[in-house]
């Protein structure tokens, strides 16, 4: 990267991935999808959510450039446009991990000075 600003529209851009990917059945989704293309009802069968709420995150998620989708006959298969996605996703999952770990350890230890079980 570059030592110039970028420019606004590049920075909105960037916001609306970063909108799109914070909600945590947008990122449930895209974790089935890292195997490969599924149709709506398949999304659902795995998600659990309702046929309209996983058509309603999908649309955020494809307007944001992160789902392709691609028409085969009376379904449409959704997929991941860039596996990129998951470099940055993987990067901030394993933080997280190590930040719950990290707190798991700090209470076992307070549990273990008071004797509580």
């Amino acid at each position: 990267m570059s030592d110039q600003a970028l420019p606004i529209e590049v920075l909105e851009r960037v916001a609306e991935r970063f909108r799109a990917l914070g909600e945590p059945a947008r990122l449930g989704l895209l974790s089935v999808m890292r195997d490969g293309e599924r149709t709506v009802t398949e999304l659902v069968g795995a998600s659990g959510l309702s046929q309209a709420n996983v058509s309603r995150h999908l649309r955020v998620l494809h307007a944001a450039g992160l789902v392709s989708r691609r028409r085969e006959g009376a379904w449409v298969h959704y997929g991941l446009a860039d596996d990129g996605v998951f470099q940055l996703c993987d990067l901030v999952c394993g933080r997280v991990e190590r930040e719950v770990e990290d707190w798991r350890a700090l209470v076992r230890g307070r549990q273990t000075e008071t004797g509580s079980p």
